[in-house]
């Protein structure tokens, strides 16, 4: 699949649910979202339909993402149907990882090469404070767990000024003696703390934090990699990331479309625009579920206009679409 800007379409990211077992201030409401009941959320059986067609249309790499996908039951046998998917290289999960101490060996074995765990703080209490009661401990011997399994890791830090910035550096320089990949994201626009714009930092000042401490070395990106700018730190096991969806469009490589939990598919995570997929799973028509997404690729927009000072959309939840 080729957008009307050229762009192949290889990368799914597919929602399994859009609950979550702590609140994130960046993604989701203190009182969560309002539950769905189970025929709105797409079955296993809808999901692999969905993965299958498009990995027939040539989507090479599928993330699972939520919510937190970890607590749907059931997950494991389905990771491991969709790994065993002909043409698909690469099956990943994102994860914020309370669970993987007991999941770890079983997502390996059922066949996700990477996981993506959050870890927006170092810091015990801090960590509480910004997913509203999380345990700090829990996520670490998750990722401990997680490492002793043999998964390649990567934690993904949404900076905000003035909560967790000053964290920068100690999340760095884990990667100094540990083959993690550590990516920072830019703080995006997303529930009730949406127009405050005082907590963005821009990719551009994270990097210069890093760069006034150690000496930095640009990478390359691979054709199935996401959107992150690539950096190492010189004598570094590991690796850095920065994501910049507010000051630093990285539309021009987009690579992905996504699905939410709930059968709708997204050229991006702004879109204003989305196709329900429920009826041409519902009649199990193959050919209409591969227009819905030739129909998604071209609607795709060159590029989107959110910005840290736009109200975003009713439409953009970040738990309710798959971020």
């Amino acid at each position: 699949m080729t957008d009307p800007f050229g762009r192949k379409i290889n990368y799914l990211r597919l929602s399994v649910t859009d609950r979550c077992n702590l609140r994130c201030k960046y993604c989701m409401p203190a009182t969560g979202v309002p539950k769905l009941t189970h025929q709105d959320i797409l079955s296993y059986e809808e999901l692999y339909q969905v993965a299958g067609t498009a990995v027939a249309l040539g989507v090479e790499k599928i993330r699972i993402t939520g919510g937190e996908p970890l607590i749907r039951k059931g997950l494991i046998q389905f990771l491991s149907q969709l790994s065993g998917l002909p043409g698909l290289k690469e099956l990943t999960l994102t994860t914020n990882g309370v669970l993987l101490l007991e999941l770890a060996e079983e997502l390996k074995e059922a066949g996700v090469k990477r996981l993506n765990i959050s870890i927006d703080s170092l810091i015990a209490d801090k960590f509480s404070a910004i997913t509203r009661g999380g345990k700090l401990k829990d996520a670490l011997r998750g990722i401990a767990a997680a490492e002793r399994v043999g998964f390649a890791i990567k934690l993904n830090m949404v900076v905000m000024r003035g909560i967790n910035d000053d964290e920068i550096i100690d999340l760095a320089n884990l990667t100094m003696e540990k083959n993690y990949t550590v990516r920072f994201i830019e703080y995006m626009p997303s529930t009730e703390q949406s127009e405050n714009s005082s907590l963005a930092i821009s990719g551009k000042e994270i990097i210069d934090i890093v760069a006034n401490r150690h000496r930095l070395i640009p990478m390359t990106r691979s054709a199935l990699s996401g959107p992150a700018q690539n950096f190492k730190i010189a004598g570094a096991v590991g690796s850095l990331g920065i994501i910049t969806p507010m000051s630093n469009h990285f539309c021009a490589d987009c690579n992905r479309i996504r699905v939410t939990s709930t059968g709708m598919l997204r050229g991006c995570l702004f879109a204003k625009q989305e196709i329900d997929l429920k009826p041409a799973l519902h009649t199990g028509n193959r050919c209409e579920l591969e227009r819905a997404f030739y129909q998604c690729v071209n609607l795709k927009n060159e590029k989107h206009q959110m910005t840290w000072h736009e109200k975003p959309q009713e439409l953009f939840r970040m738990s309710r679409i798959g971020g």
